[in-house]
């Protein structure tokens, strides 16, 4: 048992000490804080170099910090003057584009008013035609009365409704009062190919105003009528009454 002790013992000594042993490195010995200032070295070389490529490069590239900040106020004072030019022109296109609209309104509103004043002018000529017609015939002949003159019928925009317009002339002298009374419509029309007589106003309406006037030498009449809906209007008698007797009528036939 000794004896196999003391082999396993110089075994190990041969593979620590012989040939076989592991190999030793020698190496030199340095403190930290030379390992430190060398790697501090490093990296400030690292970090120079690395500055002086940028630099170089941007200089090869034709950029230069100096250049570039004055540059970039250059272009801010631009923009703000455009900025300001802006301003001002679109504040001179406001106020033309309000006196454009302006304008356009006020012509607008003048071109309806040449029509309406076009338009009682017209009627006015026919007005004065006609009296300067009725005029000197009713001196001639003496004679004296109510007449129903100027009769017109025209369609709406809405459906079934029409108005009419008339013009009632009295001349009784000077010595005759005034005539009060009432208009009176009758409409006819077509419905389901029969002839209708549609009277106005009807029995529910004979207590409106608006059928009711007083003539003392003439009167402009002017109103609206409504027929049923799916009829065809062929003709309309207008006729002045004066306590339930007709003193005059005028029809157009359409």
């Amino acid at each position: 048992m000794a004896i196999a002790g003391t082999a396993l013992k110089l075994k190990r000594l041969r593979q620590r000490f012989g040939i076989g042993a592991p190999r030793l490195a020698i190496r030199a010995h340095l403190a930290w804080y030379w390992r430190l200032l060398a790697t501090v070295a490093v990296l400030s070389i690292s970090l120079a170099a690395a500055a002086w490529i940028y630099d170089a490069g941007r200089r090869i590239a034709g950029f230069h910090s100096e250049e570039s900040v004055r540059e970039i106020e250059s272009l801010k004072i631009r923009v703000s003057q455009l900025d300001e030019a802006l301003s001002k022109y679109r504040g001179i296109a406001g106020s033309g584009e309000s006196s454009l609209r302006i304008e356009h309104a006020t012509q607008q509103q003048l071109v309806r008013q040449v029509k309406s004043l076009e338009a009682e002018n017209a009627g006015l000529k026919q007005d004065l035609a006609f009296f300067e017609e009725l005029i000197p015939a009713s001196e001639s002949a003496g004679q004296s009365g109510l007449k129903i003159s100027r009769m017109r019928i025209e369609p709406e925009t809405s459906s079934g409704q029409y108005r009419y317009r008339m013009l009632f002339v009295h001349n009784g002298g000077r010595q005759e009062k005034s005539l009060k009374g009432d208009l009176q419509l009758l409409v006819k029309v077509q419905q389901a190919g029969k002839d209708v007589m549609i009277i106005f106003p009807s029995d529910n309406e004979r207590h409106l105003l608006k059928f009711r006037f007083e003539i003392k030498y003439f009167q402009r009449v002017e109103g609206l009528f409504t027929v049923p809906s799916g009829t065809i209007l062929k003709a309309v008698e207008a006729r002045f009454l004066q306590d339930g007797v007709v003193r005059a009528r005028q029809s157009v036939t359409l």
